[in-house]
C-alpha cells in the first residue's frame, strides 16, 4: 500500500530528491536539478514542499493544483517569475520567496486567504502587490532588502499583521496610519536613508530604524514635504496640501470626501454601490482607503493634513536609536484644533 507523502524536500540540484511520508521510514529518489512531472498528480497529499538552492528561474503552472498545499519554500534560487496559478493554493500558509530576482508579484497573492508568513527579501520588488492587503489571515511580513520606495497604505488594512519588515529599502515616508492597528507591534524599517518621520501610531510598538535619515537628496520621485526647523518629511504623494496652525476653513474637496465617507461607510457599511461614474476614480479609492486618520480624533483625512513634529530623542525610544539615526514621530491631524491640542504623551 502507496504510503500518504505530506513533505517533499528539493535542498539542492546537486543531491537526491529527499521524499518524507507521515511514517517514519524515508524513500530517496534522484530527480537531477527539476522537479518532477505531474507532481499533483503523484503526490495530491502534499502539504509542505522545499525547493530552495536549486538555480529555478520560473515556478510551472502546475503547482497551483496542489491544493493542500502549506508550506512552500522557494528562496535562493533564481526565479524571475511568480505565476498567477499561486493563488490557487488556497490553503498555503507560509510562502518563502526570499533571495531571488523577483520585480514584482502577482495581484493573485492576495487570494492566498489562510497565508500567515510571505517572506520575499532580497529580491527586486518596487512595490507590493496591490491586492496584499487581502490576506487577511497575515501576520508576518518580510521585505527586506528591496527597490520600494513607497508602502501601499492598504496593508494598514490587514487586521492580523503582527510584524512588519522592510529594512534596506528605499523607503521615504510611510503610510499614515501605519501602527494604528493594536495587532502591529514590531515594524523594522532600518537603513531607509531618505525616511526621516515615524507616524506617531508606532509610538510605544517596537521600532527598528537605525541608519535612516541621511542627509542626501530623494532624486527618484518628487515628494510633497514639510519642514519644521532643520527637519524635513516627506509625505504621502497623495496628500494634495499641507495644513498649519494658522488655517481655519478646510478645503472643499476635503468637506466633501469627509461627508461622503460618513454618510456612506459609518451609516451603510457599504461603498461597492457607487462607481467611477458618480465618482472619479481616484476619489472612489480613496473613500475605500482614506490616508489616514486623525491621531487626536480618529476622523478620516482625504487630501489634507495637519502635521505636527515630535523629535525621536523625547520618546522612550530614544536609547535604542540615540547617534544613529534622525528620524521623528509625526502626528497627523485633520485639522488646527486636533493639531494644537495633540501630544505624543497624551
Amino acid at each position: 500500500m502507496a504510503r500518504k507523502v505530506t513533505q517533499l524536500y528539493l535542498p539542492s540540484p546537486h543531491l537526491n530528491l529527499v521524499i518524507v511520508g507521515s511514517g517514519s521510514n524515508k524513500d530517496q529518489n534522484t530527480v537531477r536539478g527539476k522537479t518532477p512531472e505531474n507532481l499533483a498528480q503523484k503526490l495530491p497529499n502534499l502539504v509542505e514542499l522545499y525547493l530552495h538552492s536549486n538555480n529555478i528561474v520560473v515556478v510551472p503552472e502546475a503547482i497551483g493544483s496542489l491544493v493542500k498545499l502549506q508550506c512552500l519554500d522557494l528562496s535562493d534560487n533564481a526565479l524571475e517569475i511568480v505565476c498567477p496559478e499561486i493563488g490557487r493554493l488556497r490553503a498555503l500558509r507560509h510562502l518563502r520567496l526570499a533571495n531571488n530576482q523577483l520585480q514584482f508579484l502577482p495581484p493573485e497573492v492576495g487570494d492566498l486567504k489562510e497565508l500567515q508568513t510571505l517572506d520575499i527579501s532580497t529580491n527586486r520588488l518596487l512595490t507590493l502587490p496591490e491586492r496584499l492587503h487581502m490576506c487577511l489571515s497575515l501576520q508576518y511580513l518580510t521585505v527586506d532588502r528591496n527597490r520600494l520606495w513607497y508602502v501601499p497604505r492598504h496593508l494598514c488594512q490587514l487586521p492580523s499583521l503582527n510584524e512588519l519588515s522592510m529594512a534596506g529599502n528605499r523607503l521615504a515616508f510611510l503610510p499614515l496610519d501605519l501602527g494604528r492597528s493594536r495587532e502591529l507591534q514590531y515594524v523594522y524599517v532600518d537603513n531607509n536613508i531618505h525616511l526621516k518621520g515615524l507616524p506617531s501610531y508606532l509610538y510605544n510598538k517596537v521600532i527598528g530604524c537605525s541608519g535612516c535619515g541621511a542627509p542626501i537628496q530623494v532624486s527618484e520621485v518628487k515628494l510633497l514635504s514639510f519642514s519644521s526647523g532643520q527637519r524635513t518629511v516627506f509625505l504621502p504623494a497623495e496628500v494634495k496640501a499641507i495644513g498649519t496652525e494658522h488655517d481655519h476653513v478646510l478645503p472643499l474637496q476635503e468637506l466633501a470626501m469627509r461627508s461622503l465617507y460618513h454618510t456612506y461607510h459609518s451609516l451603510l457599511k457599504d461603498l461597492n454601490f457607487l462607481s467611477p461614474i458618480s465618482l472619479p476614480r481616484s476619489l472612489l479609492e480613496l473613500l475605500h482607503c482614506p490616508l489616514g486618520h486623525c491621531h487626536r480624533c480618529s476622523e478620516p483625512m482625504f487630501t489634507i493634513v495637519y502635521p505636527k513634529l515630535f523629535p525621536l530623542r523625547e520618546t522612550p525610544m530614544a536609547g535604542l536609536h540615540q547617534w544613529r539615526t534622525t528620524v521623528s514621530f509625526v502626528a497627523y491631524c485633520c485639522s488646527t484644533q486636533c493639531l494644537q491640542t495633540f501630544d505624543l504623551l497624551s
